[in-house]
């Protein structure tokens, strides 16, 4: 483990910060905030696989790394998702923010209680979680610009990809409740 104090963290305290910036800046009432708001989820979310790279390569990973960057993670997920319901609130909109938070608290109690058991190994991140993120970090930076580019419409894109998003998130839920069932049924 590295120090507390690294560049490494500080990318996971700037992403932190963003998370009200873009909430203020998504609700100002000029022209493009919706658009530069999405810019600065787009350097964000950047700065969660930037974080993690420069952690691994420059041996900075840390206790507080570990436990703020998926904080971090959740928190402006979740955020975005309600800037968007906020802004567009549709049935469609609100089922995929309610899966898609709803699962995050779900799997963050499963990997707390699995690591207090010592089995966290059954519900490591898999590939569909990270494709998940992929679909869910780009169908939110496209609703959250939702203007249309060249007449290409970004919001509907958006949601495409957040249903995506959405399918990988109940997949990838069903993944770690399996592989921790028998934990969770072993008699104590």
């Amino acid at each position: 483990m590295g120090s507390t104090y690294n560049f490494a963290n500080l990318l996971t305290f700037i992403r932190i910060v963003c998370i009200p910036l873009i909430a203020v800046i998504f609700f100002m009432s000029f022209d493009l905030s919706r658009p530069i708001a999405a810019v600065i989820f787009i350097v964000a979310a950047l700065t969660d696989w930037l974080d993690g790279w420069v952690a691994r390569e420059f041996n900075q990973t840390s206790k507080l790394g570990a436990f703020l960057d998926p904080v971090a993670d959740k928190l402006i997920v979740s955020v975005a998702l309600i800037l968007i319901v906020q802004s567009d609130p549709t049935i469609l909109n609100s089922v995929i923010a309610a899966i898609i938070i709803g699962r995050e608290i779900t799997i963050s109690a499963l990997r707390e209680w699995m690591s207090e058991l010592g089995a966290s190994h059954q519900v490591s991140v898999t590939g569909y979680a990270k494709l998940k993120t992929v679909f869910q970090m780009f169908g939110l930076s496209f609703m959250l610009f939702k203007t249309p580019i060249f007449g290409i419409p970004i919001y509907l894109i958006g949601t495409l990809l957040l249903i995506a998003a959405v399918i990988l998130t109940l997949w990838t839920m069903l993944i770690y409740l399996t592989k921790a069932w028998p934990v969770i049924t072993k008699s104590e």
